[in-house]
């Protein structure tokens, strides 16, 4: 069954005859006749009463009309809401542990942004349990969030990795870390450090790097963007992902460097997510797209000795 083979039955109601609905429809009447007949053997019901004076609705077609008007005005409503979706702005709610901030997140953003000027965004800044509870509750259609190698995808995710990095010694410029080829564990707690708050990744990586040991001095602070700024201004070293840091704008202008660790290390990836269940708007569809697509140019860069974030 097709939807022009319903549409053609109300034609030949609305204007009384086969001939005229073939005319209004542009067809020829044995073409119009024989899509029907067509649908008469596949539903096993004369509907139209064929006799030498023209063809009409038979009384069996005119018994299923209501349900024949009733599929099409379905899908006239599915066509306007599509057509709706597709011309209507909406939002896009993305959470993210601002870990690549620079690298990722904000030329995708921009690119988006280009290409669909009526969508807006929103980020939102959250830690990882909170992103995923808002993810499963709707309040978020995508999250961006770090895991370190080997750590459990929870349920209920569609995951999918973008960046893969190391933790590297994020240190102002003039710093005396600065000078040297690695940063031990020594090092780090020689110096005043600034230290993730509790239930992000690199606090708990920081916190087994460490052996339960204390920094000579440290801070507390929500998120990478600050840890950053904290280091440019003087007050200490941070731990943050490599992609954290390179080709950050305070890097860029000599203010922060960074510096391997010392250390066998881990790697720390950074994933898009979003849940399971439930249907996925096309913009969401698009942004992720995008942030896999810029991911894959910003890696390749990296790997050609690039320094600089992802065009947008």
């Amino acid at each position: 069954m097709r939807i022009e083979q319903l549409e053609y039955i109300e034609a030949v109601t609305r204007l009384g005859s086969l001939r005229r609905a073939a005319e209004a429809l542009h067809l020829s009447q044995p073409a119009l006749s024989e899509t029907v007949r067509n649908l008469e053997r596949e539903l096993g019901v004369d509907i139209l009463d064929r006799r030498r004076s023209g063809a009409k609705i038979s009384a069996e077609g005119r018994e299923l009309l209501p349900h024949i008007t009733g599929v099409l005005d379905a899908v006239a409503g599915l066509r306007r809401a599509a057509d709706e979706q597709h011309h209507t702005s909406r939002m896009i709610r993305l959470g993210t542990v601002h870990a690549a901030t620079v690298p990722l997140l904000v030329p995708t953003i921009r690119a988006f942004r280009a290409a669909h000027p009526e969508t807006q965004v929103e980020v939102v800044s959250s830690q990882q349990t909170a992103l995923h509870s808002a993810l499963l509750e709707g309040g978020l259609d995508l999250g961006l969030v770090n895991y370190l190698q080997g750590d459990d995808v929870p349920p209920g995710f569609h995951t999918t990795e973008l960046l893969r990095g190391r933790p590297v010694a994020c240190v102002r410029s003039d710093s005396p870390l600065a000078a040297k080829e690695r940063v031990s564990v020594d090092d780090l707690l020689s110096q005043p450090l600034v230290v993730m708050r509790s239930g992000y990744l690199m606090h708990r990586y920081v916190h087994r790097l460490l052996h339960g040991r204390s920094p000579s001095f440290s801070y507390s602070t929500d998120g990478a963007e600050m840890g950053k700024l904290m280091v440019a201004e003087g007050l200490g070293t941070t731990v943050l992902p490599d992609f954290s840091v390179r080709g950050d704008p305070l890097e860029r202008a000599g203010m922060i460097t960074f510096r391997p660790l010392e250390v066998e290390d881990t790697a720390v990836l950074l994933v898009i997510q979003r849940p399971l269940a439930g249907s996925v708007p096309a913009a969401s569809r698009e942004l992720h797209g995008m942030f896999v697509g810029l991911a894959a140019d910003y890696t390749a860069k990296v790997a050609a000795g690039g320094t600089g974030p992802a065009a947008g």
